[in-house]
């Protein structure tokens, strides 16, 4: 018999008064509502299905026939029940799973997507095992958004990759994170400075990967209240800063079956067949996935240059150089690093998006490339370049509408299509600079 309390008497020991019942938007943002906790059971709670219509900058896209102007039906997973840290009274979290009205899952909710792609692994005995990695810059909060990022002012400009000093130099502002993280369950681990001033990464421990993009969503949030309440500001923003390095959101994953047993490995420890079709996957349809891991303009200026992100779908055991690099380890811990998405991603769907590809490729047994040998950073460019290119990779991508959604993809290709127009509807300043003068 479980010792596990109650969610009646998890609220009641923490005192609750109030519960945010919130869910995850295509960006990755908390949408939802914030009630008393006497409201909270009662059988029906309803959100506009336009939140999954919402573009990052608050506008929206409505189909001809304005069926994302109707509520949605919303319920709560208890198992993500947590304490929100920073509110000013008891106030707890739950994160709502949504439904039709007649009961039917919304096929367009980013969770609803990562399930629908464990359900395909469950469905041939596997589950599948991830471990984000989430880099992110801190700057000094009050900088406007046209000026250049600016390093805390407890940090330097110096650039000190892995530097323990920089990490004890904010530790009051890590100590109170890890607390925060703490209260919340949030399964981070290490913490170190990255290669740019005022940048690090937090790796997460492994686990299964619907738990661990709940993590992840809850850590941004949290980490964005920290930075605030300690003078600073955090971002996840892609390419912060064109003579920085780009923030990133490596996902390491394996496959382990019910007697839980790594399938990329041989019973004597050698790779499998399925490891290698597993990797012919990621090769074969990341290109088309690209868009779930690199959502906005700003993420492929990430691309340009290669100590921000590899720019190849090659592998290899142990080189940071390529785009899906293998750890050198054990035939129990083999596992793929894909290291293509930006820490902008929402990670419901950018974990969704690596894992749909590797299934595809164990189920079309999908050959994979040897692995390359020495330095791939001059290996031809293999994602797109831009995110209009990225768009129509995934709007045309068959495999990917059946594994991901054909609901989710047309709706997700028609938001972010509008917010490459509003991108492009504001003129930046290197336009009227240089080509006012030049033509």
């Amino acid at each position: 018999m479980s010792d596990k309390p109650s969610h009646a008497e998890w609220l009641d020991e923490h005192g609750i008064e109030h519960i945010e019942t919130i869910v995850a938007d295509f960006a990755g943002l908390p949408r939802g509502k914030l009630q008393p906790l006497a409201e909270f059971g009662k059988p029906h709670y309803k959100l506009p299905i336009a939140v999954f219509g919402q573009t990052v900058n608050g506008t929206y896209y409505m189909r001809a026939d304005n069926a994302e102007d109707r509520d949605m039906l919303v319920r709560p997973d208890m198992s993500t029940l947590r304490t929100v840290p920073w509110a000013a009274e008891p106030t707890a979290s739950v994160i709502m799973d949504c439904f039709e009205t007649d009961g039917t899952g919304i096929d367009v909710a980013p969770r609803a997507v990562l399930k629908r792609v464990i359900e395909l692994f469950a469905a041939e005995g596997w589950h599948p095992v991830v471990a984000p990695e989430v880099e992110f810059y801190l700057e000094n909060d009050g900088e406007g958004a046209d000026k250049p990022a600016q390093t805390p002012a407890d940090l330097d400009d110096v650039v000190d990759p892995y530097g323990i000093d920089r990490v004890h130099d904010l530790g009051d502002f890590f100590r109170e994170l890890n607390e925060h993280c703490g209260r919340q369950d949030i399964a981070t681990g290490a913490i170190s400075q990255e290669l740019g001033p005022g940048q690090f990464e937090v790796n997460f421990e492994h686990g299964a990967p619907l738990e661990l993009a709940d993590d992840v969503f809850h850590f941004k949030r949290t980490l964005k209240r920290v930075a605030k309440a300690h003078g600073m500001r955090a971002t996840f923003l892609s390419k912060l800063d064109a003579e920085k390095p780009g923030s990133s959101m490596h996902v390491h994953q394996s496959v382990y079956d019910t007697d839980g047993s790594n399938v990329f490995s041989n019973a004597d420890g050698t790779a499998s067949d399925l490891f290698s079709s597993y990797l012919g996957g990621l090769q074969a349809h990341l290109p088309a996935a690209l868009l779930l891991l690199a959502p906005y303009p700003n993420s492929y200026r990430r691309f340009l240059s290669y100590w921000s992100s590899p720019v190849n779908l090659e592998w290899d055991v142990d080189n940071r150089t390529v785009g899906l690099r293998v750890p050198d380890s054990d035939g129990q811990a083999r596992r793929i690093e894909n290291r293509l998405a930006g820490s902008d991603v929402n990670p419901y769907l950018a974990i969704a998006a690596t894992l749909a590809c590797g299934y595809l490729g164990i189920k079309d047994k999908t050959p994979c490339r040897p692995a390359v040998k020495g330095s791939a950073y001059d290996l031809p460019f293999a994602l797109h370049r831009h995110l209009y290119e990225a768009l129509d990779g995934l709007r045309q991508s068959e495999p990917l509408r059946r594994v991901l959604g054909d609901e989710f993809i047309t709706l997700y290709t028609a938001v972010k299509e509008r917010e490459c127009r509003e991108f492009q509807e504001r003129i930046p300043p290197w336009e009227r600079e240089e080509l006012t003068v030049s033509i």
